[in-house]
């Protein structure tokens, strides 16, 4: 029975991550780089449960008694000695990823199920550097972690079906909707959004619209509640390039090639709302950004 999660990760979908667990009552333990990461998580997870409180999805003594439920540390054995699963929330790199995994392997208790927060990257690559295939899955969730209901379970080529069940039903434990895939690049949701994306930002790159006009063509004509172009933003463009370079080496396909202006864009830094600026600039009003100042109507016209 999975009791106690482990985390690996105090970024933005880690700390979603130990957010929804903690909330559905599981013991959690967030590892995490450095004592300031870890603190930035806790309280990003503090203003969010928050935020349920002041909406009525949670009562205070809800959000008390979750929060009671993490605990945190800086040392991956600790963190993982009493661990019935641990899940791999870092950089969306497969070096990095492998070894993490290496290192879980090791630590972690033998009954132990691995999972990997990866949107694209092959969960049977990450499971063939362990002594625990059978063992080894992909649990994608979507960002904000605490909202959003999909959990796209990834099945590696050697993952059991008793795992495949057991990480399905904790899933819905936490009132998620988990869908099983099986692991080829890219997996079902980002094979088919994020070559979307990257077509948006062709069509910005050969000048066919701007940032607004394609957003909202997808918007009120696709019925898109975000545009590609503000979607990538959010997502990162540094983590669409990656996407879309895991999906071009594994199908050897054109169609998957990045876009030059996206290479470009993650080059100069400018890598989307986290950054405070890439298609549009969140630095004055992040809920209501402008155009960046390199893609306004003006740009357009220079180039006609």
């Amino acid at each position: 029975m999975i009791r106690k999660i482990t985390v690996i990760g105090a970024g933005t979908m880690g700390n979603g991550i130990v957010h929804s667990f903690a909330q559905f009552g599981y013991e959690v333990t967030l590892v995490g780089l450095n004592d300031a990461v870890i603190k930035n998580a806790l309280l990003l997870i503090g203003k969010n449960m928050e935020r349920q409180v002041n909406k009525g999805v949670i009562s205070l003594n809800q959000k008390e008694a979750s929060l009671n439920r993490i605990s945190y540390t800086t040392d991956l054995a600790n963190g993982l000695r009493e661990a019935d699963m641990a899940i791999e929330a870092v950089t969306e790199n497969y070096d990095i990823k492998r070894a993490v995994f290496k290192d879980m392997d090791v630590l972690a208790p033998q009954h132990a199920i691995l999972a990997s927060n990866t949107s694209s990257i092959s969960i049977t690559k990450i499971a063939a550097q362990t002594q625990r295939p059978d063992r080894i899955i992909g649990m994608h969730f979507m960002n904000p972690v605490p909202m959003m209901n999909l959990v796209e379970v990834v099945r590696g080529y050697q993952t059991s079906e008793s795992c495949v069940k057991q990480v399905i039903d904790l899933a819905k434990s936490l009132q998620k909707t988990p869908i099983a895939v099986n692991d080829y690049p890219g997996f079902v949701a980002n094979r088919i959004l994020i070559p979307m994306i990257n077509e948006s930002v062709y069509t910005l790159f050969e000048g066919i619209a701007g940032v607004q006009e394609i957003d909202t063509i997808m918007k009120l004509g696709m019925a898109h509640p975000m545009g590609p172009l503000r979607l990538a933003d959010f997502i990162g463009l540094d983590v669409c390039l990656s996407i879309l370079e895991v999906l071009h080496q594994g199908f050897k396909q054109a169609k998957y090639a990045p876009c030059p202006l996206l290479v470009n864009m993650v080059a100069a830094g400018q890598l989307g709302m986290k950054a405070g600026v890439g298609f549009y600039d969140y630095s004055t009003d992040p809920k209501n950004p402008t155009i960046a100042k390199n893609f306004r109507q003006e740009f357009y016209q220079s180039m006609e």
